[in-house]
């Protein structure tokens, strides 16, 4: 069996970093919306009102990514009063956001060069601060899943065994016998996922790391069309990488951090995860 792995993103994890280009719906007979991927806009408001929101996006930051810039503050105002050449040590230790060191041990912290104990602990304080971990209610639990963004699989039969589609936030395993559809459903989903959250989607891009060498971007322009998308713009929201050997995926996986972080993706696929550790 082989098997391909889906690491679902939240939609809005990407706090303070650029909306992926919108992929627009063709010309159709009926009322399309005039946005397909971003945030969601009344439909009282007109192309004029649509052109001056890009020009002028929103300054409130959406939950999910913390820069690592404001460990710079002093510890009074959440920070631990780092040096830019401190944040550039954690940067080459493959540490991109502040969520990183929050779930991290002290001692893969005390591993970055230049971070000795009492500075780790400086740092370790103002992430807990900053990424707040707490003991939450069976009801706080059931409303996070109640607002969990899922991404259809394009069949809706599949869509109703996982209640949903594929929750974002989560890992999803996808195995099965060879050629019975696993990759067909990864470039699906990378379609999928930038489609309106309405309709589905997660209005967002995706990243496909590919060790197997069975990525086509032929079949995502063949998809687009499906979903009346523009190919071009379904594209280019979909960023793709080989892995040619284990070091290889590994390398990638630690620059995925760093690329989340500059953009919104809803998914990351490695197809297949297990491929090159045969």
């Amino acid at each position: 069996f082989h098997g391909c792995l889906c690491v679902s993103l939240f939609a809005a994890m990407a706090a303070q970093a650029e909306r992926p280009k919108r992929a627009r719906l063709g010309e159709v007979d009926t009322e399309p919306h005039a946005v397909v991927v971003g945030p969601s806009v009344p439909s009282t408001h007109g192309v004029g009102d649509l052109v001056q929101a890009e020009d002028h996006p929103a300054q409130a930051d959406e939950p999910g990514i913390t820069r690592l810039d404001r460990l710079c503050a002093a510890p009074d105002h959440q920070g631990a009063g780092l040096a830019k050449a401190d944040l550039n040590a954690l940067l080459d230790h493959g540490i991109h956001c502040v969520e990183t060191i929050a779930f991290m041990p002290m001692r893969k912290l005390l591993d970055v060069k230049g971070i000795g104990e009492q500075k780790a602990l400086r740092i370790m304080a103002a992430a807990r601060q900053l990424v707040p971990m707490r003991m939450v209610s069976a009801a706080e639990m059931l409303q996070m899943r109640r607002n969990m963004v899922q991404l259809t699989t394009g069949s809706a039969q599949l869509d109703r065994l996982l209640r949903g589609g594929i929750e974002t936030g989560q890992i999803t395993e996808i195995f099965g016998e060879f050629r019975c559809g696993k990759t067909q459903l990864c470039h699906t989903l990378c379609v999928s996922c930038q489609l309106p959250i309405d309709q589905g989607g997660g209005e967002s891009k995706a990243l496909y790391i590919d060790t197997e060498g069975t990525f086509r971007p032929e079949r995502l322009a063949d998809i687009s069309r499906r979903y009346n998308l523009h190919e071009e713009d379904v594209l280019e929201n979909v960023t793709y990488a080989r892995a040619y050997n284990s070091e290889h995926q590994e390398k990638l996986l630690t620059e995925a951090a760093a690329v989340f972080c500059e953009s919104r993706y809803a998914i990351l696929i490695v197809d297949s995860a297990t491929g090159l550790f045969r």
